[in-house]
């Protein structure tokens, strides 16, 4: 069986992880000294986001040189360091692979931009004139006037971030020759940052094209071919008829994808993810239901709830005051009984929530161009901050609370960006020290994970269909079976059936309260269960 079948990868995302040198920003450093705390986890892989050389108008995700470290983060050595001992923990590291764009630095863009006849200005998309009235994700037209030429160029993030050209053959290359530069160095794969859209049609605004599944199997065989790698698309394009193209071992593009459907049903559809809604349990258990069916036996599913880009999901999905811990453990509960490899956020182990700043503490570009843009959409300030506090991408990036010192033990310098103020209450040198923490249930998610084949090989029946406060579900094989049952709900609610599954199982695995009572058919607030027999 195919190792990341049975891995769990943790985020690192090393402005906000750790800071080992006191300039407040997180570095290698930081991260080779917490290697072991990673260990104690039990996570098998790292997924570490952009170290690259950087102008960091993205926060790394506008590179400039994709063979060197950001001097911010540390030297080419530390890597060395930490990538040795990784792997002598038995931890795997893959890189965050950022070839939709680089940033406007890059030597590529600034030979490109100086004169149209340079090799590299076919590198970029060119036209004399904007061709469609596109907006970039980050606000405003996708096309940026370049006076040297007298063109514009297509940038679909930031006008610092120029999209390439992969319709031209020399860009591939290049791109192919720095994937296997990191392969040889040792890294275990990528994470690949909005690797659907390289397959683009700019003149249509045609975000994904069939393309790029022929560009990912020739990457494949440029690159992967022969290789044990473990390689994951960020496909926010996916749809569950397409998830399996990726990922089927057939087709040699890549190990899986992530899907983002079940983290946009909180939005009001067609409104762009600041206008919001209620989220309707139902609507998310039956994404995950099409989901986890369209990829059983034809693919591989990528199972996440948080990223730098997402809010935190204690926040977003459970409660983060009174039930933070029973909601926090219950979450990460229904989501590593799915088939699929699990991915944990930093500091998602421990439950950490969103923050709720003055507007001016906010740093990431995306929110500050969204507020002027909506102000001058006569949105309410109080409208645009909900939307801020709900989905803000800087929810994800305030440093790891390590403890309840000054700054959290994150830096002896000033953060980058504030910490949550909850510090004091949510830690990890604290819950390290709590027998029932989130943190230890994690690490018994991930055992539970090694331990039983069903979680691995097991298809996928959703139960309790209509009911709007319960998600539960069975995981069946021709051997095992396994059921997760969960309330949703900060309310103790009625759960029919319950008593009788408790005695059609063998055992309980795993739940988030102490079961010191009979089962009755009622949940407790946010309570799950995971039941497990053999047949």
């Amino acid at each position: 069986m195919d190792w990341w079948k049975k891995s769990v990868v943790y985020q690192i995302y090393p402005m906000s992880f750790k800071d080992s040198n006191g300039d407040g920003i997180g570095d290698i450093g930081g991260i080779i000294e917490k290697v072991d705390y990673l260990k104690e986890l039990g996570v098998d892989v790292i997924w570490l986001t952009p170290i690259y050389e950087s102008p960091m108008d993205d926060n790394g995700y506008d590179i400039s040189d994709y063979y060197k470290i950001n001097p911010l983060f540390g030297t080419m050595e530390q890597f060395e360091e930490m990538l040795d001992k990784l792997h002598s923990r038995g931890i795997k590291l893959i890189m965050d692979l950022v070839v939709n764009h680089t940033s406007d630095e890059h030597q590529w863009f600034k030979e490109a931009r100086k004169d149209k006849n340079s090799k590299y200005h076919d590198f970029y998309i060119w036209k004399d004139k904007p061709i469609t009235d596109q907006q970039s994700f980050f606000s405003g037209s996708v096309w940026e006037y370049n006076e040297e030429t007298d063109e514009y160029y297509y940038h679909l993030f930031s006008k610092r971030q120029p999209d390439l050209n992969w319709d031209n053959e020399e860009v591939r290359k290049e791109v192919y020759r720095l994937i296997n530069w990191w392969l040889d160095k040792g890294i275990d794969g990528f994470r690949m940052d909005v690797i659907d859209l390289i397959g683009k049609i700019p003149e249509e605004s045609v975000m994904f094209g069939e393309k790029s599944h022929i560009y990912l199997q020739e990457m494949h065989k440029a690159c992967f071919e022969g290789r044990d790698v473990f390689t994951v698309g960020e496909t926010s394009f996916a749809t569950p008829q397409s998830a399996p193209l990726y990922s089927d071992k057939e087709r040699k593009e890549l190990t899986m994808c992530f899907g983002f459907e079940h983290l946009g049903l909180e939005e009001i559809k067609g409104n762009g993810k600041w206008d919001l809604k209620k989220l309707e349990l139902n609507e998310l258990k039956q994404v995950f239901k099409i989901w986890q069916k369209a990829l059983h036996e034809k693919g591989w599913n990528s199972l996440f709830w948080s990223n730098h880009d997402q809010p935190r999901i204690v926040s977003r999905m459970g409660n983060d005051t009174t039930y933070r811990i029973e909601s926090g453990k219950m979450l990460g509960l229904v989501l590593h009984g799915m088939q699929g490899t699990p991915y944990i956020y930093q500091g998602e182990e421990i439950g950490m929530t969103n923050v709720k700043f003055p507007l001016e503490d906010y740093k990431d570009i995306e929110t500050i161009n969204m507020v002027k843009e909506k102000q001058e959409a006569g949105w309410s300030m109080e409208k645009i901050m909900a939307g801020i506090y709900a989905k803000g991408r800087d929810n994800a990036r305030t440093p790891i609370q390590w403890n309840s010192s000054e700054n959290a033990g994150f830096t002896t310098g000033t953060p980058w960006i504030k910490l949550n103020p909850n510090y004091t209450e949510i830690n990890v040198e604290d819950t390290l020290k709590q027998e029932n923490s989130i943190f230890n249930f994690y690490q018994q998610l991930i055992k539970i994970r090694k331990d039983y084949e069903i979680i691995t090989v097991g298809d996928f029946e959703l139960l309790y269909e209509e009911d709007s406060n319960i998600f539960a579900y069975t995981r069946k094989s021709e051997t095992e079976e396994l059921r997760v049952v969960a309330n949703f709900t900060g309310e103790e609610i009625e759960c029919k059936g319950l008593s009788e599954i408790a005695t059609e199982y063998d055992r309980v695995l795993l739940t988030n309260y102490t079961l010191n009572r009979t089962v009755k058919d009622v949940l407790r607030p946010y309570e799950a269960i995971m039941f497990y027999k053999s047949i």
